[in-house]
């Protein structure tokens, strides 16, 4: 497909009509972020996904981010507290990372979960409270899932650059 046949973003396609207009505004970032990173980092060899240009964190710890923090965010929408495997899990995203492989699957597996559970919430009342973290910082339901698409987006722009910077380097 070339540029001009390339579908327009997500929330541009007149998709997902049947959530409100919140929850339908993350699930079409979330899908952004997976066509963005497949496009931009996808083509990364192993040294590059685990590079860090000019003291930048890594592309593969960018997605595993992603991953990770998207069921976290989640898990505090749903009113819950993070499990001790969330935890450990938040606790290692910046270790050595496995092959580009494992990432490239835990980030879309990740989001397809991460869609389900929005759809979960998505006819909820937005105003109802949250609390974030040990510190129990207050926040809303629909602040939440604003927060996930921020978050998400966030890091998908920061590991496009990283990303770009590789593939330049390459010249």
């Amino acid at each position: 497909m070339n540029a001009s046949q390339a579908l327009p973003e997500p929330w541009l396609r007149g998709t997902i009509t049947e959530v409100g207009a919140v929850p339908r505004a993350v699930l079409h970032a979330l899908e952004l972020a997976n066509e963005d990173l497949k496009k931009w980092c996808s083509s990364l060899t192993e040294a590059e996904f685990n590079a860090r240009p000019h003291g930048l964190p890594s592309v593969a710890f960018q997605l595993r981010h992603i991953a990770r923090s998207v069921d976290r965010l989640l898990t505090y929408a749903e009113g819950n507290a993070l499990s001790a495997e969330q935890l450990t899990a938040l606790k290692t995203e910046s270790e050595s990372v496995p092959p580009a492989q494992s990432v490239f699957d835990e980030l879309p597996s990740s989001l397809t979960r991460g869609a389900q559970r929005i759809r979960a919430l998505a006819k909820s009342d937005l105003e109802q409270t949250r609390f974030v973290g040990k510190k129990a910082l207050p926040t809303t339901l629909g602040g939440l899932l604003v927060h996930v698409a921020d978050h998400t987006q966030r890091h998908v722009g920061q590991a496009i650059t990283t990303a770009k910077i590789l593939l330049a380097e390459r010249r």
